[in-house]
C-alpha cells in the first residue's frame, strides 16, 4: 500500500506579470517539510503549477496525494482539461495552444509514479495550510522582486 501523502501549495506574483514565488507544504504522517522558489518574470498560473511540480518531485516513492490548491485554473486543468488537450494536440477549446504546455508536460512527468487526487480550497479563508502556502510563495515572490530592484 502507497503511503498517504498531502501536499497543500500556493503561487504568487508581483504584477502578472512579474515576479513570482511558490510554496508547498509537504506532510506525511508527523513528518513535514516547507519547501518554496522564484522566478524574476513569470505568471501567477506558473506558479501555482510550479508548486505542485516541485512537491510531488521531491516524493521518493510512489505515493497516494492529495494535493490542496486554491488555484481553479491548476485544478480544472489537471480534473478536467488535460486529457481533451491531449487528444487535440495541445490546443484549447478555442483550438489556441494551451498556455503554460511546458509546466502541464512537466506536472504529467512528476505525477506519473502517484496516485494524484486534486483538491481545491477557497483562498485566504482561513484554511492553515493554504495560509502557509500562500506565506511561502509570497515571501519567495519578494525575494524574486527584491533581486530585480
Amino acid at each position: 500500500m502507497a503511503k498517504l501523502v498531502e501536499i497543500y501549495t500556493d503561487g504568487a506574483c508581483k504584477g502578472n506579470p512579474g515576479p513570482g514565488g511558490w510554496g508547498a507544504i509537504i506532510r506525511y504522517g508527523k513528518h513535514e517539510k516547507e519547501i518554496s522558489g522564484h522566478e524574476g518574470e513569470t505568471t501567477n498560473n506558473r506558479m501555482e503549477m510550479m508548486a505542485a511540480i516541485k512537491a510531488l518531485n521531491i516524493l521518493i516513492e510512489p505515493c497516494d496525494v492529495q494535493l490542496y490548491t486554491d488555484s481553479k485554473y491548476l485544478c480544472d486543468g489537471m480534473n478536467r482539461w488535460i486529457d481533451g488537450w491531449k487528444r487535440n494536440g495541445w490546443k484549447n477549446a478555442s483550438k489556441k495552444p494551451v498556455k503554460n504546455a511546458d509546466l502541464w508536460h512537466e506536472l504529467i512527468e512528476a505525477i506519473k509514479r502517484h496516485q494524484v487526487t486534486w483538491n481545491w480550497v477557497k483562498g485566504h479563508a482561513g484554511h492553515a495550510e493554504n495560509e502557509r502556502a500562500d506565506a511561502l510563495a509570497t515571501s519567495a515572490a519578494d525575494e524574486a522582486a527584491a533581486l530585480i530592484n
